[in-house]
């Protein structure tokens, strides 16, 4: 690739990430930490190496730019030999670029043709498979057990051989041959070829593939109100940061009730975190007015709370959360109850106690600030982007214990399957057909979630131009419009 032609494809890979071409004079020292991020992915984009290693490529990215990142990379596959590791918590990204998956459990490699939907499905039908196998070898060892002591009873008794050598011969089934009666590929066990080498017997034991050992998330119930009412009310709401600048909101209807969800999606930029300051009342509106029950406790996630712990954790290099929790619900909670909420959130013993904020990891970070929002007991939660930080199986649990929360949930997020999920009750994770839904239904059930409450409002709305926009087919018709538009950018 010469150097127009890499100055070309440097711009485009830079707007497909959200710049503009204004941006490109600027200084990279004077971007932000989320806009040089960007700009050291599309380094790694233009790159004509081999390999390709992206780690977390989605943190920062508005939907566009998932989706944009998305149909370049399926592009490049296309049109290239180049491999790409990829390692994220974007459940739908990966399940859309994704060929193959390598799954790094208790230290050991294990590897898998197909997406995250497939190998989860894959991962049931295994559980399924071996847990009947196992279950019916369980049986038939108590039976074969019990013929032994019977037959052991009655030879010694009568002094029968023939009892005794059954006996025996039954014993020596059960020391050598009760285990894996199939061949790795679902055929007759031949133990020549699928037991070679030297082995303490003669099958191998029956595995059921055991749950991911991920984090579990545990949501306080949300207190009743002592008289009926909406949480929050916003009518004909306008916003300007100048009086005589550009208008970010304008005329903004929005009512929130105990157990709705809605989910606000929008481009970078668009006023959707200016809109939450006005709900959680950092900003007042310019005009319109808004209401908030009288009663009303509410828990705001920012979409710079971890960058907030951080600098504090830099301030007071001795903090603990245990520490700061404690001092900050003095005379509310004691010590007993600070840990166990820790605990619940996935901050358990010496990490809550002894690990000091400024050495938590952005995951651990992202638990301590929402035991900081959860403490009160909110009547509602409005979430600015809080799977930035989080781990796959983290976004996981926590959309579980979204989902089954009592209280009324206000969700700013680019990530579509916390969404489908948390709002729009979708039971299949990633609003498709391929079979993902059954470890979703499964998890729900392990994790005591709520079934979908029919009567509760799950909007998913749209900011764009200063308005919300109602998307009458939920998460599917704004990912929908995102990807021609994406797909254009690209070519």
């Amino acid at each position: 690739m010469n150097v127009v032609d890499l100055d070309q494809e440097a711009r485009k890979v830079l707007l497909g990430l959200g710049f503009k071409d204004t941006d490109f004079g600027r200084p990279f020292l004077s971007l932000s930490g989320g806009w040089r991020m960007r700009c050291v992915l599309a380094g790694a984009l233009i790159q004509s190496a081999d390999i390709m290693i992206l780690d977390e490529p989605t943190n920062f990215l508005d939907m566009l730019g998932v989706i944009w990142l998305e149909t370049y990379l399926s592009r490049m596959q296309e049109n290239s030999d180049k491999t790409v590791v990829v390692v994220s918590h974007d459940r739908a990204f990966l399940n859309n670029i994704c060929e193959e998956l390598i799954i790094l459990r208790d230290k050991t490699l294990t590897y898998f043709k197909g997406n995250v939907s497939a190998y989860e499905q894959d991962r049931e039908s295994q559980k399924l498979y071996w847990g009947r196998m196992k279950e019916a070898q369980e049986r038939q060892t108590a039976h074969i057990e019990n013929t032994i002591k019977n037959n052991m009873k009655i030879g010694k008794k009568t002094g029968d051989d023939n009892k005794l050598r059954m006996a025996k011969s039954r014993q020596k089934k059960l020391d050598d041959r009760m285990g894996v009666q199939v061949s790795a590929t679902g055929g007759r066990f031949k133990l020549s070829r699928d037991r070679v080498g030297w082995h303490d017997s003669m099958r191998a034991e029956i595995e059921v593939p055991a749950d991911e050992k991920g984090v579990s998330i545990d949501l306080p119930e949300a207190p009743d109100l002592r008289f009926p009412g909406p949480l929050l009310s916003l009518e004909g709401v306008t916003f300007q940061y100048k009086r005589n600048g550009p208008v970010v909101l304008k005329s903004i209807d929005l009512v929130m009730h105990m157990g709705d969800r809605v989910g606000i999606l929008g481009l970078n930029g668009c006023g959707k975190s200016t809109l939450l300051k006005i709900l959680v009342g950092t900003y007042e509106p310019t005009q319109g007015k808004i209401s908030r029950h009288p009663r009303l406790k509410l828990g705001y996630y920012s979409q710079h709370s971890v960058e907030e712990l951080q600098e504090l954790g830099r301030s007071s290099p001795t903090e603990t959360g245990l520490s700061l929790l404690c001092r900050e619900t003095e005379g509310v909670l004691d010590e007993g109850e600070v840990r166990g909420m820790l605990s619940s959130l996935g901050l358990p013993g010496r990490t809550a106690s002894d690990v000091p904020v400024c050495q938590l990891s952005g995951g651990q970070l992202v638990r301590l600030a929402l035991a900081r929002i959860l403490w009160p007991m909110p009547h509602i939660l409005v979430l600015d982007e809080i799977t930035t930080h989080l781990d796959f199986h983290t976004v996981l649990a926590l959309a579980a214990a979204l989902s089954s929360y009592n209280g009324a949930l206000l969700l700013v997020s680019h990530d579509r399957y916390l969404v489908r999920k948390v709002v729009e009750g979708k039971e299949n994770r990633d609003g498709d057909d391929d079979g993902g839904g059954v470890m979703a239904e499964h998890e729900a059930k392990d994790r005591g979630a709520a079934a979908v409450d029919e009567s509760q409002r799950r909007d998913v709305v749209v900011l764009k131009a200063g308005k919300l926009q109602l998307q009458e087919d939920g998460v599917d018709q704004f990912e929908a419009s995102l990807q021609k538009r994406a797909r254009k950018m690209v070519a």
